[in-house]
C-alpha cells in the first residue's frame, strides 16, 4: 500500500535557506527572481530548498544528485510550477511529491516507490486566510455552504479553511489547480481526500488546517 510520508518544516529553519539559488534550477530562479518583496522571495527559495533535501532524505542520497523536475499537466515538463518532482542521477527519482506553504511553515508529502500513476496533493493553509467577504461564493459548493450555517459561529473560520485545504489538495493531485472553478468541486466526502491533523504525532501549529490527496 502506497504509504504517503509528511513532514512539517519552518521554513527559516529550511537547510541551506539563504544559500545559491543556482541550487533550484533555472525556472525557479527565474520565478524568485521575480517576485518583488524579499519575504516573498526568501519563502519561496526556503520552501524548494526544503523539498529538495526531504526528497534527498527519504531516497538516502547527497542532495546534489537530484536535480529539480517540475512538470505541469497543461505547460510540460521543465516549469517553475506544477507537480514537483526531481531527477535523480538523470533519471526520474522514484517519488511522489507535494508541498505547500502557510504562515511561515511549509508541510511536505511523499510516496516512495509509488505505484505506476499514483497522483498526491496537499495543502496548508491559514485560518485567518479565508476570511473575507465574498469568499463562500466563489470557493464553495452549494452543500459546503448548507454544511458551514449548520456549524456553530465559533467554528466556521476553522471549517471553511478546512474546506479550501481539501479542494486545494485535491486540485494539486489532479494537476488542475485553479484552473478549475472551486466552487464545483465538492471537498465535504470524496475518497482519497484527507484532513490532516499531525504531524508526525505533533499536532499543527495553531492557526492552520492542511489535507492530503491521493489517488
Amino acid at each position: 500500500m502506497d504509504r504517503p510520508v509528511l513532514e512539517l518544516r519552518k521554513l527559516s529553519d529550511a537547510p541551506g535557506a539563504g544559500g545559491p539559488l543556482q541550487q533550484l534550477g533555472l525556472p525557479a530562479l527565474e520565478r524568485a527572481n521575480g517576485l518583488a518583496k524579499p519575504e516573498d522571495r526568501d519563502e519561496f527559495v526556503a520552501g524548494r530548498i526544503a523539498l529538495w533535501h526531504f526528497a534527498a532524505s527519504l531516497l538516502d542520497v547527497d542532495p546534489t544528485r537530484l536535480v529539480p523536475d517540475y512538470r505541469c499537466p497543461q505547460c510540460g515538463p521543465g516549469q517553475d510550477h506544477g507537480r514537483p518532482g526531481f531527477l535523480l542521477d538523470g533519471v526520474p527519482a522514484p517519488l511522489v511529491l507535494s508541498a505547500s506553504r502557510a504562515s511561515g511553515w511549509v508541510l511536505l508529502a511523499a510516496v516512495v516507490n509509488p505505484a505506476e500513476g499514483l497522483r498526491l496533493g496537499v495543502d496548508l493553509e491559514s485560518i485567518s486566510g479565508v476570511v473575507f467577504e465574498g469568499f463562500d461564493d466563489v470557493a464553495l459548493t452549494a452543500a459546503e455552504k448548507d454544511f458551514l450555517a449548520s456549524v456553530p459561529e465559533q467554528d466556521q473560520a476553522s471549517q471553511r479553511a478546512r474546506l479550501w485545504a481539501r479542494k486545494e489538495a485535491w486540485l494539486k493531485m489532479t494537476g488542475e489547480g485553479l484552473r478549475r472553478n472551486p466552487a464545483e468541486v465538492g471537498a465535504l466526502d470524496r475518497p482519497g481526500l484527507q484532513d490532516v491533523n499531525t504531524v508526525r504525532n505533533r499536532d499543527l501549529p495553531e492557526g492552520l488546517v492542511a489535507a492530503l490527496a491521493l489517488g
